[in-house]
């Protein structure tokens, strides 16, 4: 794999630029994410090199080692984006800039009791895709209302696609419409593989790993 730098980063994201614009999206309009997932702190400061202001992590225990290995870095945002274990939300808390996989109302609480006012996000489930946490569509606006009550700042929905062309389009355009109905602003929809669909589709944040840093470490 070649080492990460702020040069390689910033090729690979022009390149990503340019999947947006071929799919009709404008990249002042469609945000990307960095997710670091198993790479080490030198991914982030390559992400921050090449002008990326977001990074994205799944899992607790890697976003609390990056931020202790780097420390405060100035205008950066961190994203959680794994399945939320409520006993673990109030140690990330202070590390969290958005929460994009909220899918029930404890997870609000825990999260508007460790940090009051803070962005979140709420990840829509699909039927078929089985093991994948997520509030199901019909459930969504009750829960952005109960976030809100909570005092949260919610922000928009996330989603991972169920695989195949159809259905991510599918999932894509109810998450569009239900952003659209409650007057949200951010759908975070597609990652490095079904990148163009879910930007044809209306994705105003896309999840980038693979396509910025390469094949994550073995191991």
């Amino acid at each position: 794999m070649d080492p990460l730098s702020g040069e390689l980063v910033a090729a690979r994201l022009g390149a990503i630029t340019a999947r947006i614009e071929s799919a009709g999206g404008d990249p002042e309009v469609v945000r990307v994410l960095a997710v670091t997932k198993g790479f080490g702190p030198e991914a982030v400061e390559a992400a921050v090199a090449a002008g990326l202001g977001e990074v994205g992590e799944n899992y607790a225990q890697e976003l609390t080692a990056k931020r202790e290995a780097l420390g405060a870095v100035a205008g950066l945002r961190w994203h959680f984006l794994g399945a939320l274990q409520t006993n673990k939300i109030g140690g990330l808390a202070p590390l969290v800039d958005c929460w994009q996989s909220v899918s029930r109302p404890v997870e609000g609480e825990r999260i508007a009791r460790a940090r009051p006012g803070v962005e979140v996000l709420v990840q829509v489930a699909f039927s078929g895709d089985a093991g994948r946490p997520g509030c199901e569509p019909a459930a969504v606006p009750a829960l952005v209302g109960t976030l809100g009550g909570l005092g949260l700042a919610v922000r928009g929905l996330m989603v991972v696609a169920p695989r195949g062309e159809a259905e991510a389009r599918a999932a894509f355009r109810l998450v569009r419409r239900l952003a659209d109905d409650l007057g949200l602003p951010i759908r975070s929809m597609g990652m490095t593989e079904d990148l163009e669909l879910a930007v044809a589709e209306g994705s105003t944040m896309v999840r980038i790993g693979r396509a910025l840093f390469g094949d994550r470490p073995s191991g």
